[in-house]
């Protein structure tokens, strides 16, 4: 007699696995040709394809299946649309649903949609029930973690709780949560502690016995990746490229140069594959030929809808692919593709994908030139597009560059007072960006600026204060700033600020302190409860001698070295070096450069450069020129003339006057010639 098929899927899912997905698919096919609307056979064949991955598969069954079995497996379908990338849909079925299972898929669903605030508030929602099953709250723990480190490469990290960022005990503890711990240091910047963190990530992941190896593998691929990469950016590039040789990426880059060492892992998912490959052109130093990089960026696989990377991943792929193409000299096609979506964003924006592209855009009108040059092709463009903020820091830089902090500080006044003019809530916004902001005071520091940097640091705080997004490093520096002032106004601005981010974190001993040092003046009692909070002065001054301060009186300045043109005196310990000195060897000019007349040995005359009639050698020729030499030249006889007026008013000449310069003017005299007689 043969088996009944009912009974037989009851004992096999009594006795299944996780191993054993393929036998339950197959009794629940066998059920259900006899019982074809079998509603715990249709249920387990969709549960059955699920395991197998088989996610297209299961969304048809669910449709097969019709309403009654759509109503049962809610939870299914919604997680096989997650799974095929039917986020939308997905979300419908999940939301607002109180069912363990479908927040789970809520949460996954909104963090591959990249809402990660939805995200974490879910998961934030979860963690404070109590898990009713083994192993969800380190689940819970590994997905807020992965969701804080989306939020921090979002650039949304004051979103994040403070007790969350610095990576905890437990955090230490698992592979996977060191991986996320370490990925956001590796957001927040902090490189070093992110490098040690993936260090022990891996260390974890292939000390565990419950995988096998081909699973370790797998697993610890991603954390290499993300190694080759912190040490790419670290400046390890030989270190990076070591990384990337133990990387198999895909057949034609392992039969290029740049992968000829026999490979140890394999990428098996295209979205890390193309990571790896971006990364290892990063940090590879073989290769300067841009063409073949673009062949080797391009051979990457396409990726399904569900392969799909973040979206600060794909800005970040999207942008090498821009500076490939400018390395390859095709700045007009940059500039003609970054155009369009640089004016269909918002204007003006702090997103750092639309700055990052219009500084490539930048590069691409400058033709590869030097700063100077690159002016004159950057300027015309910022006055067509005035509000663009990529645009405005690459023109500031270019100025710094020059050492030319003046017109830098002149552009970012007058995009400033562009900004304020509008008074749009957008446009004061990224007005008062805290980088911005920054900016400015770090020029005016440059420039020795200090009151323009209270005035800037007092309007920012005064823009964000009482608003939630307002940023506490921003408000911090402000109220810091404001408490060198004197003036009582700038004092109680500065206890606001302080105020106010003490209400936030009542822990928070910048805020403490700023507070007490706001109100000591002017309203002691406010404050004097908050004194036992600060850290004691005899702690702070404990390792301070006074005594030896005392002693060494007050420090005086070093005198400031006056450079001076003149060359100063040479010491007598300078003659004696120089005469130990070898005598250096003398250049030899070629004979094509040496007079005709030169004469090895003998003294160069040192008028030669002197027009010949300048020269003290020069002798005229003939005698009209002698007689008019000697006239000029200096020290000579001045003859004494005199006019004569001629008759009939004819006009004058001038003659020679009589008398010699020996001889008496008056009187008779035996020396003077004899005035001849005239006939009568």
């Amino acid at each position: 007699m043969a088996a009944n098929p009912t009974a037989t899927l009851s004992s096999l899912l009594r006795s299944t696995s996780i191993d054993d997905h393929d036998e339950v698919l197959k009794a629940a096919n066998a059920v259900l040709k006899t019982s074809k609307n079998n509603p715990d056979a249709l249920h387990t064949r969709v549960v059955a394809l699920l395991k197998l991955d088989r996610f297209d598969d299961a969304l048809r069954a669910l449709d097969d299946g019709g309403d009654a079995l759509a109503e049962r497996c809610v939870l299914e379908k919604a997680y096989a649309l997650y799974k095929t990338g039917k986020l939308v849909e997905a979300e419908k079925l999940a939301h607002g649903q109180e069912v363990r299972g479908l927040r789970h898929v809520a949460a996954q669903v909104a963090y591959r949609a990249e809402r990660f605030e939805d995200a974490a508030r879910i998961y934030k929602e979860l963690s404070a029930q109590t898990a009713p099953i083994e192993g969800e709250e380190n689940d819970l723990r590994i997905n807020s973690s992965a969701v804080d480190v989306q939020l921090e490469w979002q650039g949304n990290g004051d979103r994040v709780e403070q007790s969350r960022k610095k990576p905890g005990r437990e955090d230490l503890e698992a592979f996977e949560t060191s991986y996320n711990a370490a990925c956001g240091c590796i957001a927040r910047g902090e490189l070093s502690a992110g490098s040690i963190l993936l260090k022990r990530a891996r260390d974890l992941c292939e000390a565990l016995d419950e995988l096998t190896d081909e699973e370790k593998r797998a697993e610890v691929l991603p954390i290499m990746v993300q190694q080759a990469y912190v040490f790419t950016k670290l400046g390890k590039l030989k270190e990076a490229e070591t990384l990337q040789k133990m990387i198999n990426i895909a057949e034609y880059v392992r039969n290029h140069p740049l992968f000829t060492v026999a490979n140890q892992y394999s990428v098996p998912e295209p979205p890390t594959r193309v990571i790896a490959q971006n990364n290892a052109l990063a940090a590879s130093s073989k290769d300067d030929n841009p063409f073949i990089t673009e062949r080797i960026f391009d051979s990457v696989p396409k990726l399904s809808p569900m392969e799909k990377h973040f979206e600060h991943q794909t800005n970040i792929l999207r942008r090498n692919r821009y500076t490939i193409d400018i390395q390859s000299l095709k700045y007009e096609g940059v500039a003609h593709s970054t155009l369009p979506i640089i004016t269909k964003s918002p204007s003006p924006t702090i997103s750092p994908y639309i700055t990052t592209l219009s500084v490539i855009n930048a590069a691409a009108h400058a033709h590869d030139e030097t700063e100077k040059a690159s002016l004159k092709h950057i300027l015309p463009v910022f006055e067509k597009r005035p509000k663009d903020v990529g645009l405005l820091l690459t023109i500031t830089q270019l100025y710094i560059r020059l050492n030319k902090p003046g017109p830098a500080i002149t552009l970012l006044e007058s995009f400033f007072k562009h900004l304020e003019e509008s008074a749009t809530p957008a446009d004061l916004d990224v007005r008062f960006a805290p980088g911005l902001v920054a900016l400015a005071v770090s020029l005016y520091h440059l420039s020795g600026r200090k009151i323009p940097i209270r005035a800037e640091l007092a309007k920012a705080a005064s823009h964000w204060r009482g608003k939630p997004s307002a940023p506490h490093a921003l408000l911090r520096a402000a109220g810091s700033s404001l408490l060198e002032s004197s003036h009582p106004d700038d004092l109680s601005t500065a206890g606001e600020i302080f105020t106010a981010l003490r209400a936030q974190d009542p822990n928070d001993r910048t805020a403490i302190a700023g507070q007490v040092a706001s109100y000591a003046a002017s309203d002691p009692a406010r404050v004097s409860s908050d004194l036992d909070k600060l850290t004691p002065v005899e702690k702070l001054i404990s390792e301070i001698d006074a005594s030896a301060l005392l002693a060494a009186g007050i420090p005086s300045l070093a005198p400031r070295k006056v450079t001076t043109k003149k060359r100063p005196a040479v010491d007598e310990k300078d003659k004696e070096k120089d005469a130990t000195k070898p005598a250096t060897k003398k250049r030899k000019i070629p004979s094509s450069r040496m007079p005709k007349d030169f004469v090895e040995g003998k003294v160069m005359d040192p008028e030669r450069w002197l027009p010949l009639r300048d020269r003290s050698s020069y002798r005229p020729k003939g005698k009209k020129a002698r007689r008019k030499a000697a006239d000029l030249t200096q020290g000579g006889i001045v003859k004494e003339e005199e006019s004569l007026e001629l008759a009939g008013g004819a006009g004058s000449v001038k003659v020679e006057k009589a008398g010699g310069a020996s001889g008496g003017g008056g009187g008779g005299g035996g020396g003077g010639k004899k005035k001849k007689k005239g006939k009568k």
